[in-house]
């Protein structure tokens, strides 16, 4: 063959695909292939030993997993956007009420501790 033949060719997915490579081209180990996979798909024996299974059936093997698996990404969003929303603490449904707010008493704290602790008055002890 020549350059340009072996580049065609290369462009080209084959028809069958033989046992060993069927599961990486479903992206999965081959245990798993031979136990989810296999037993839908149509044997096709290639010489005395060789299997194959068709291209096409493995496509379609997918399409109904992903189809029964999986959900579009839009949707996922949505189902994350919802969760996110949950989870984000209720306003009081008893509505206002009296108090001090801990906000700003805790802001005021640490204003008063941050005022003390860069002071340049020297503090008296006993031992001066």
């Amino acid at each position: 063959m020549t350059t340009t033949s072996l580049e065609t060719f290369a462009k080209i997915l084959p028809r069958v695909i033989r046992i060993r490579d069927a599961p990486f081209y479903l992206g999965m180990d081959k245990n798993r292939f031979n136990t989810e996979v296999r037993p839908s798909l149509t044997e096709i024996k290639i010489g005395t030993q060789g299997i194959a299974f068709d291209r096409l059936e493995l496509d379609a093997w997918f399409d109904d997993y992903k189809n029964r698996h999986c959900k579009p990404r839009a949707q996922k969003q949505q189902l994350q956007e919802k969760t996110t929303w949950q989870r984000k603490s209720p306003v009081s449904s008893k509505g206002a009420t009296a108090g001090t707010s801990t906000k700003s008493s805790k802001a005021d704290a640490f204003a008063k501790a941050l005022a003390q602790a860069t002071s340049k008055k020297r503090k008296v002890t006993l031992h001066d």
